[in-house]
């Protein structure tokens, strides 16, 4: 994999949670060429193993961990275990996250009609199940609070270290259909700024990035058909999309290796980076 530049994070320690995902994998791999030594956390051990392996493959130093970020006590005993192999965190990328289907909508616009139909197969918003919403929440929240307080102690008594956050394009623009995700990953930009200014006397910069529309494996069946071809919500979001066509991994790398560098931004705290393509500042007319 090619980076689009270099950092130097020699002798630096980065955990990345979700890290046996597409974007995430791909992030702690260039943390690996850029000289971190890298915990790849996933709740999947195998998901987690491979990457590390791919890592070690070309010639990184990095670790599979299995940990569930909404377990505190897993989180400790997977922190213990990379400081024991790595050394103690100075990076953290809380890249876990995702949404539910019972905290979907099936329509896009609420039909009241259909609140008159007690047979209906659709889903509106007054049958959105609370603890569908709940689990949304938990795992994007309380998925990047928990993790944060877990990997990120030894960076506050040593007064340095980096933690960036993954909150989304829906942060800044709320997709229909999905409210739980949309209010949960808004909920993640604002703990990155609360977080940003409650560390910032310890010495740790806290940021995120807000990725778009990028085809990995928790939406790909939303965006492609089995034949590969475009949904049709799918080409409703390229034609909201200035430039046209859906994020690659790649294209995270740039904005990652900044916020992450000390050298490159080491005045830089508090800020939610989309990576969009221009959708989030697209009107639509």
């Amino acid at each position: 994999m090619k980076i689009p530049f270099h950092v130097d994070l020699k002798d630096k320690v980065a955990v990345v949670t979700g890290g046996g995902g597409v974007l995430c994998g791909v992030m702690a791999q260039a943390l690996a060429q850029c000289g971190a030594a890298v915990a790849v956390a996933d709740l999947k051990l195998e998901a987690a193993q491979r990457v590390a392996d791919t890592i070690t493959a070309e010639g990184g130093r990095a670790m599979a961990v299995a940990c569930n970020v909404l377990d505190k006590a897993s989180l400790e005993a997977a922190n213990v275990a990379v400081e024991e192999r790595l050394g103690p965190v100075s990076i953290l990328i809380n890249g876990a996250g995702g949404n539910h289907p019972k905290g979907t909508t099936s329509m896009e616009y609420l039909n009241p009609d259909d609140l008159l139909n007690e047979h209906r197969d659709v889903t509106t918003f007054y049958d959105l199940d609370p603890k569908g919403i709940e689990f949304v929440f938990n795992l994007n929240v309380l998925g990047t609070l928990l993790p944060t307080q877990v990997f990120t102690r030894k960076m506050a008594l040593t007064r340095s270290g980096v933690i960036l956050n993954v909150s989304s394009m829906n942060a800044f623009r709320p997709l229909t259909k999905i409210p739980a995700y949309s209010g949960a990953k808004a909920a993640v930009s604002n703990l990155t700024q609360w977080l940003a200014v409650h560390m910032a006397k310890a010495g740790i910069r806290v940021n995120a990035l807000a990725p778009g529309f990028f085809l990995t494996d928790q939406n790909r069946a939303l965006l492609t058909n089995p034949d590969g071809s475009r949904t049709p919500r799918s080409e409703k979001i390229l034609a909201h999309s200035p430039m046209g066509r859906l994020g690659e991994p790649g294209d995270l790398l740039g904005a990652l290796l900044w916020l992450v560098s000390d050298h490159a931004a080491g005045f830089v705290t508090g800020v939610v980076v989309p990576i969009d393509g221009g959708f989030s500042a697209y009107s639509g007319v």
